[in-house]
């Protein structure tokens, strides 16, 4: 009998409100900007990312200020995605234990910038 291959390995998390064309690297700035954008000691402004790669960028602005829910920090926020197809614009709402990861929630597509 064949050896059969073995997949071990973590699921991609991406969430695809971002759209499913960012690649993992793609993915990786654009949490990056995220996560310095819904810091609630941050400034409030907006935080471009970019992949000279693969010519993808985009910004993640917060829309309000951070709250608490369920025990966890919150903070709304306004994503543009810019492809060489086109742009789109991504609202959700970023969550973290203290000390902990962002995760993101209610993300839906917003059909302008305003």
């Amino acid at each position: 009998m064949p050896d059969e291959p073995i997949s071990t390995g973590s699921i991609d998390k991406r969430p695809l409100g971002f759209g499913n064309d960012l690649g993992a690297e793609d993915w990786r700035r654009a949490h990056a900007a995220l996560a310095v954008a819904l810091d609630p000691q941050g400034n409030g402004r907006p935080v471009k990312w970019d992949n000279p790669e693969t010519t993808l960028r985009g910004s993640v602005n917060p829309t309000g200020l951070p709250y608490v829910a369920n025990d966890l920090v919150c903070r709304d926020f306004l994503a543009s995605v810019i492809t060489p197809a086109g742009s789109r614009f991504v609202r959700g709402t970023g969550c973290k234990p203290s000390g902990g990861d962002w995760t993101l929630t209610r993300l839906r597509a917003a059909k302008s910038a305003a």
